[in-house]
């Protein structure tokens, strides 16, 4: 099992033990705000479950009918993540709208907030290791999931927040209204990570500093050349693909183009890892005097 694979385990695990904390929390309540506190960590736990068997997807190594990989699985995950958050916002605008029209008063708000806390720290951690992880493991589901987390650490804090005011006021319309704002941020949450995670499965490109970076160690590392054009980029889970055109003298021979090739690799790997160059060579009279000239 790799790291990532333990990691989204580790996220099951803590999961199923927030879900209960808040589950009863709001049992002991009968707080709709914490009713939707809970049921995002349902989410929680079905989307940590699927970033896991997207994970040991993506670790399969590349076969005949996947010559590139599987990595697009945990783009795949990400989606499916974010539409389980849109649907948990639309149950929660649900439940608040009938506690607002008629709403009760709440029973050991003190042992149901404190409750809802605990599993409030616990996934705020979490959230920061999952973030960490996923950046150094270049791993889109661990990144999604972490953010997942945040959000919830937030929603969270905005839920304990209504509560409490309900609970100190009387004013017992306080809590669907936190409840409501609760389904507000985790509309957004959902709907930002399907966004940005149709983007990996439209081959995006990387940020536009990381291009220009590869651009400059092109530039600087394929002495010999005369120029490179066509440059594209793009994202597939844990890997990033490039390809370009690269032109040389005509009189050149293959051997010593085919050194400049393996500059310009090692150049770029000792960078930027998990990259799969593909370098098209061509004659001078194939230069087109608008691609990356070299230095």
């Amino acid at each position: 099992m790799s790291r990532g694979e333990r990691i989204a385990l580790g996220t099951v695990v803590l999961g199923v033990l927030v879900l209960g904390l808040k589950t009863a929390g709001w049992w002991l309540t009968g707080s709709v705000a914490l009713y939707s506190d809970a049921l995002e960590s349902t989410v929680n736990v079905a989307a940590s479950l699927i970033a896991l068997g997207a994970l040991r997807l993506a670790a399969k190594p590349a076969d005949a009918n996947h010559p590139y990989g599987h990595d697009k699985a945990e783009f795949f995950a990400a989606v499916i993540e974010g539409v389980l958050i849109i649907i948990a916002a639309m149950s929660i605008f649900h439940q608040a709208w009938l506690s607002f029209r008629a709403p009760r008063p709440l029973d050991m708000p003190a042992v149901g907030l404190a409750l809802n806390g605990l599993a409030t720290v616990l996934n705020a951690i979490w959230a920061v290791v999952l973030e960490r992880a996923g950046r150094k493991l270049r791993s889109p589901a661990l990144v999604a999931d972490g953010r997942h987390l945040l959000s919830d650490v937030v929603t969270s804090v905005g839920v304990a927040f209504g509560v409490g005011l309900a609970v100190v006021t009387g004013v017992l319309i306080l809590d669907p209204i936190a409840a409501a704002a609760t389904g507000v941020y985790v509309l957004w949450s959902g709907l930002s990570m399907v966004s940005s995670s149709v983007g990996g499965l439209m081959d995006a490109a990387p940020e536009a500093p990381v291009v220009s970076r590869v651009r400059e160690l092109v530039a600087e590392s394929a002495e010999g050349a005369i120029e490179a054009h066509d440059l594209r980029m793009r994202h597939a889970g844990r890997l990033t693909f490039l390809e370009f055109h690269l032109v040389v003298p005509g009189a050149m021979s293959v051997a010593e183009a085919h050194q400049i090739c393996d500059r310009i690799e090692d150049t770029l790997r000792s960078e930027m890892s998990h990259l799969m160059i593909t370098i098209h060579v061509e004659p001078e009279e194939k230069a087109k005097q608008h691609g990356v000239p070299v230095l």
